[in-house]
């Protein structure tokens, strides 16, 4: 789906890592919400309340999933799985760009 229609954005941006992360809220007629969002070159680590899909759509990371000892390579295209109140680990080697929806 390249696009959503019927949904409300959240204006104000999500800002993380002085910046080098920014997400913006999509909302759907459902209640139901998704985040689309940039990530600048780096590593960073973050923690998740409700379960999460992220989904590549530019751009190819490695992640480090809870429980895990490898790093996995996501590329364009691809999904990963992140459970509830965990926290992953992800390096960006290039500007990536992707949709994390929210399993609540």
């Amino acid at each position: 789906m390249s696009e959503f229609n019927n949904v409300t954005v959240v204006r104000e941006a999500n800002v993380y890592f002085e910046g080098k992360v920014t997400s913006r809220k999509v909302i759907f007629a459902d209640g139901s919400y998704k985040t689309l969002g940039i990530m600048m070159p780096g590593e960073y680590e973050f923690g998740t309340d409700a379960a999460e899909i992220m989904e590549m759509l530019a751009g190819e990371v490695e992640v480090l999933l809870p429980g895990q000892t490898q790093w996995q390579t996501i590329p364009a295209g691809e999904t990963f799985e992140v459970p509830a109140h965990s926290k992953f680990g992800i390096k960006v080697k290039t500007v990536a760009d992707y949709c994390c929806t929210y399993l609540v």
